[in-house]
Parts: C-alpha cells; structure tokens; sequence
C-alpha cells in the first residue's frame, strides 16, 4: 500500500526540536487537558532526511473523480487540529502535542506557511503543509491521507502535486523527512518522486507513554 500519513517537522542543520500540538473538542478542553492527560516518553527513532535539488517530471493523474486541492489560508485552530489529529493518529504524530493555541497559530497563520487540503467529492481526505520560512528552501513539513482514503493511489497523486506546488515558488530546493514510526511506504514512495536521501540519525522522539 503506497499511501500513507508521515510527520516531518522543522529540521535547522544546526539543531533538532520538536513542537507541539493536539486536537480536542474545544480550545478550552485542549489547554486544561493535554498536560494532565497525556505522558510522555522519549525514545530514539531513526530519521531519514532527503531533499531534491531540481524539479522532476513525475505528473501523476488523479487516481478517481471528485478531487480537489484548496489552500486553507489561516485555517482555524480547531480545523487544523482536526486535520494533524485525522492524518496522523495512526502513525504518533506528537510533534505538535503542546503547542499552545498561540504558538500554533503563529505558525499555521504565518504568510510562508502553507496548508492545503486533499477533498475528495466534498470531504476532507489529507493535507500537505508546504513551510518556505527558511529563506531558499521549502520543507514538507506534513503530509498524509486520513485513513479512509488511503490505500487506492491517493497518497502517489497528492504528494506529486505538493511537490509540484513547492516548486512552483522557485527554492533551490524542496526537503522532507521520515522516521521508522511512519509508514512503511513512505521513504520509498519519497524516494520514487524525486527525493534523495542527504542525512540519516537517531533522534530523540516523544511519544505518549
């Protein structure tokens, strides 16, 4: 199965981090309780970088009818929970666990920050965040499909069209990252649309207890 739900957050040659973020029902809910109701562990996890220097011609047609891509500008805090929460619930996305309502909007609401959403006949069905605030380049920071849609060529299409629109802003180049936490297929699957390899590491990872 080709598609898949990854977690790629912000990576500084010069230093690794983390941040945080978690969807509940209310923004209330989520500052009273993300603290007292979730532990955390930390523990090292391999990570794959990989950046691709030019563009290549890797068009994919769309897999069924009814998609569309729209740019979410400054989505809501509670839609965009909604979508790290639904692509990623599988595969430990916990990188924006503790984010602060203020700190996630700063990003997410951030004019170089871009956050477009797969629908598929009128539903939400994934995301791709697309981060140009480092002057050059654009990461894929996240990226992946919700679990109903994965598994039928989804995941190939959205991530040729995040690429291509990544590039469309002209960087000298477009990266990503993926750990052994995510899916299986995703290195691969990075590895078919262009991307190459440039650093591999064990990180320090938190995840619920």
């Amino acid at each position: 199965m080709l598609d898949f739900a990854m977690d790629t957050t912000v990576f500084d040659p010069q230093m690794l981090d983390t941040d945080g973020a978690f969807h509940l029902h209310s923004e209330a809910d989520f500052r009273a309780s993300v603290r007292a109701d979730i532990v955390m562990k930390t523990i090292p996890v391999k990570t794959t970088y990989l950046q691709m220097l030019a563009p290549k011609d890797c068009a994919t047609p769309p897999p069924c009818d009814g998609i569309s891509i729209l740019w979410a500008e400054k989505p809501t805090l509670s839609f965009y929970r909604f979508l790290y929460e639904s692509v990623g619930k599988d595969w430990t996305w916990v990188d924006r666990l503790l984010m602060t309502d203020d700190q996630l909007r700063a990003i997410i609401h951030d004019e170089l920050v871009e956050i477009h959403v797969l629908y598929v006949r009128g539903t939400p069905a994934g995301f791709a965040e697309l981060d140009r605030r480092v002057s050059g380049e654009v990461e894929l920071a996240y990226f992946g499909l919700m679990p109903e849609f994965q598994g039928n060529g989804l995941g190939r299409y959205f991530l040729h069209w995040a690429v291509g629109k990544a590039w469309s802003h002209d960087p000298g180049r477009v990266w990503v990252h993926t750990c052994e936490l995510d899916h299986p297929a995703a290195l691969p699957l990075y590895q078919e649309a262009g991307f190459e390899v440039f650093d591999c590491r064990l990180i320090d990872q938190r995840i619920p207890n």
